[in-house]
């Protein structure tokens, strides 16, 4: 049997007593070893040791960095066993797999309704709350949904909308379709009194 040296004897015998000497001077967390404690402490500094070749985007640990070298490199280890669609990160192909499932985690606890993205879901807060989280940087007026980047064309003059009847421009495709009722005669709002 092979004879252990003193220093890994303590860091075997730390994890089975789950000893934790070593503690971050900024948050308390303990660790087993100094290794853990250093490579913990880059949260605190913001510490990024491990660039890109490709881009020069810096990263905490290489593992992080592993995973980023992919983008440049086009691997995607990856794969869905439904439909063979393949990913980059392990996470996407995790989400991806919803679609398949159907499965909907994150529900909202106002209302109940369910969604596939937590992101999706916290934008869908924003409708209970009344929070306006996109701001227009020219006038600074505060939007509920990402209708902004339409808002903005108000300022750059930008009219992407254009009728296919007459080839007038609009700058929103709401402007755009309430025009072609001029064209096709329906009416905007209808009276069910008379």
């Amino acid at each position: 049997l092979k004879k252990l040296s003193s220093s890994t004897r303590k860091r075997s015998i730390r994890r089975h007593t789950r000893e934790r000497p070593y503690c971050c001077s900024t948050c308390g967390k303990k660790f087993t070893q100094t290794s853990s404690l250093k490579n913990h402490l880059r949260i605190h500094t913001d510490e990024k040791p491990y660039s890109c070749s490709t881009c020069g985007k810096k990263f905490r640990w290489p593992s992080i960095l592993k995973n980023h070298l992919r983008i440049h490199t086009g691997e995607k280890p990856y794969f869905c066993e439904t439909c063979a669609k393949r990913f980059t990160f392990r996470a996407d192909l995790l989400v991806h797999i919803r679609t398949h499932t159907g499965e909907k985690p994150y529900t909202c606890n106002t209302c109940g309704k369910n969604f596939r993205h937590r992101s999706v879901l916290s934008k869908h807060t924003k409708t209970h709350t009344g929070e306006k989280p996109y701001s227009c940087e020219t006038c600074g007026k505060d939007f509920k949904t990402s209708v902004l980047s339409e808002h903005t064309k108000t300022h750059t003059g930008e009219k992407p909308y254009s009728c296919e009847t007459c080839g007038k421009d609009f700058k929103t495709s709401y402007e755009s379709s309430i025009h072609m009722r001029t064209h096709t005669g329906e009416k905007l709002y209808t009276c069910n009194t008379w």
